[in-house]
């Protein structure tokens, strides 16, 4: 059934306390992501799972949910509303999140965490198209609502530390459990809007309909960069954690380690209107790479030259520009070359090159880990110096004229 053309006169009424409800939305959805990025690995090591089984498990779902999240957000476009698919999202996904008590066979884990992404990814993209639909109807502002979900993420790395120093990383099964009950509790909260007049960023149909209009040198070669570069960060989630135990660190500390990460990407958030937005695109995944070169090349370093935990906090604020410049500077390329009727397959498209790149080397990770330990960073080095070559070709054939520039802020003020 194609979507209305028109919002209803009951679509235009703006839902009680619509900010406040996304927000928490947002809020409860990212603790039991925050619990999972930086303390899975950690329970997987202890439950005597070998590196390449780590990186397995790990990277199996990225494979599997780049390529059903589309359509379970098309799905959600044609549903009488994405409120009730939001909510059957959670709840499949809070059930499913019990399979980590049985017993913790290779086969049983893995299982358990394909089926489990299928239905835990797609939480935030509904979410986030519950906010835009806010944005566009009743002035909303994205930033305000969407960085509850920054902190809560931030929050559940601290307190994931402290709760894993005192019961060690059997805690990090039930931790990720009770996030999904108070994510599923608040998802009843999911204010109810009908359908959308468009397609939602990741709409499969759109993305089928659309993307041979996008194939030019300069959108491809720059998706392909920025998802190179983002995809050498698949070492650090899979094997920091187990690094930073391995000499010692405390599970308080590898929280706060983690926490400082996310708050240096809000940080970048915070200036780069002020700063920043000034730049080219390409000028800004230039940056981005080579601040992600630099943190692979300290990482192997630090340890052995006695810089200690301070080291590593330098290394993590680095993520402000290997992280945060990059989620900005592809909405800015977008918002710059993409005209609005193909930004839903534009987003489709970089979703896809950053998930299956992540996927890709988080696979190969295992045996680099395996074989080089910390040294694996120096080949997360390579891999940020490939992207960079993806960057520099797209700087090459980019377009002399760009859409206006009420668009572009427009783009990156919603970003940031």
């Amino acid at each position: 059934m194609p979507l209305p053309s028109t919002l209803s006169p009951d679509q235009l009424v703006k839902p009680r306390h619509f900010e406040l409800r996304i927000s928490l939305i947002f809020l409860a959805i990212f603790i039991p992501l925050g619990v999972h990025l930086p303390y899975f690995p950690l329970w997987l090591e202890s439950k005597g799972f070998a590196a390449e089984q780590i990186a397995l498990i790990l990277s199996a779902p990225m494979f599997l949910r780049v390529v059903t999240t589309p359509f379970i957000t098309a799905m959600a476009d044609r549903a009488k509303d994405r409120a009730n698919v939001l909510i059957l999202m959670v709840a499949a996904a809070l059930l499913l999140s019990a399979g980590y008590f049985l017993e913790p066979t290779y086969a049983v884990v893995l299982g358990v965490s394909l089926v489990l992404a299928v239905f835990w990814t797609p939480q935030t993209p509904l979410t986030d198209s519950l906010a835009l639909s806010g944005v566009r109807r009743f002035g909303s502002v994205y930033a305000r609502m969407r960085i509850w979900g920054s902190i809560s993420f931030l929050a559940a790395n601290l307190v994931g530390g402290a709760v894993l120093a005192v019961y060690s990383a059997n805690a990090v099964p039930v931790m990720i459990s009770v996030g999904l009950v108070g994510a599923l509790a608040a998802s009843f909260l999911a204010p109810r809007l009908g359908r959308p007049r468009r397609a939602s960023p990741l709409s499969a149909t759109e993305l089928q309909e659309e993307a041979p209009k996008l194939l030019n040198a300069y959108f491809l070669f720059f998706v392909i960069g920025a998802g190179v570069i983002i995809s050498s960060h698949g070492f650090l989630y899979s094997f920091v954690s187990i690094y930073w135990k391995s000499i010692q660190l405390s599970e308080t500390l590898v929280g706060l380690l983690w926490a400082w990460a996310v708050v240096a990407e809000v940080g970048m958030f915070m200036v780069f209107t002020r700063v920043f937005s000034h730049m080219r695109a390409p000028t800004l995944l230039l940056m981005a790479g080579l601040a992600a070169i630099l943190r692979w090349l300290m990482y192997p370093l630090i340890w052995p030259l006695g810089l200690g935990a301070f080291g590593f906090f330098v290394a993590q604020t680095l993520h402000a520009f290997s992280t945060g410049l990059i989620l900005i500077g592809v909405q800015k390329m977008i918002g710059e070359t993409v005209a609005e009727e193909r930004m839903g397959a534009a987003q489709g498209i970089a979703f896809f090159a950053n998930g299956f790149a992540m996927a890709s080397v988080t696979l190969f990770s295992g045996a680099l880990y395996d074989r080089l330990g910390v040294d694996g960073f120096f080949v997360m080095a390579g891999v940020a110096m490939l992207g960079l070559l993806f960057i520099g070709l797209a700087a090459r054939s980019a377009p002399k004229r760009l859409l206006g520039r009420r668009d572009e802020r427009a783009v990156v003020d919603e970003a940031g």
